[in-house]
């Protein structure tokens, strides 16, 4: 049997790119809960045998484009695990903003404390539970620590924070360590 040289399939890599999306969609649109990491294993598990029975298929006739599919898969689902927190509370402000915006204003002032409402959270047995809070900063004091990618304690804020990203002009989410909370540090 003779193996000849084929143009380079560009479907094998788009559906790469494509179960790359699918695998990531769960935790992209439902957060970082136990039961998304189950969905995205058992996702995934699905999606890269279905990739590797085109890529087995493939193989002999086209092996850059198999190969490509492969390398593609692998490298946008990392790039997609990176990034799927912050796509998860870009599309959240986008389409939920106004409600979180009048939900936070409603808070009581407490003195020195910035006024904020749980965002997100995440949590599974014997690890501790993690929480995002969404923050109004009206003197956007918070701005400095998003620019500098800082971590630690923020006036208006009880306990240190490990990472805080501005969504607009006055308003955050704040990522605390897992374990703390607003109320207890």
């Amino acid at each position: 049997m003779e193996i000849t040289a084929k143009r380079f399939n560009w479907q094998l890599p788009i559906y790469g790119a494509l179960g790359a999306a699918i695998v990531l969609a769960p935790k992209t649109i439902f957060g970082n809960d136990i039961g998304t990491f189950l969905l995205s294993g058992i996702v995934a598990a699905l999606v890269t045998i279905t990739l590797l029975v085109f890529a087995i298929r493939a193989i002999r006739r086209q092996i850059l484009s198999a190969l490509a599919m492969l390398a593609t898969f692998c490298i946008l689902s990392w790039f997609l695990f990176k990034i799927s927190d912050d796509v998860r509370s870009a599309g959240r402000w986008l389409f939920k903003s106004k409600t979180y915006k009048a939900e936070v204003l409603a808070q009581p002032s407490i003195d020195g404390q910035l006024k904020h409402v749980e965002w997100d959270g995440w949590g599974f047995a014997g690890s501790g539970d993690t929480v995002v809070y969404l923050v109004f900063d009206p003197n956007d004091s918070l701005a400095t620590a998003t620019k500098s990618h800082a971590s630690g304690k923020f006036n208006g804020i009880p306990c240190e924070v490990f990472k805080v990203h501005r969504l607009e002009k006055y308003w955050y989410s704040v990522l605390f360590y897992t374990d703390t909370a607003w109320d207890h540090c």
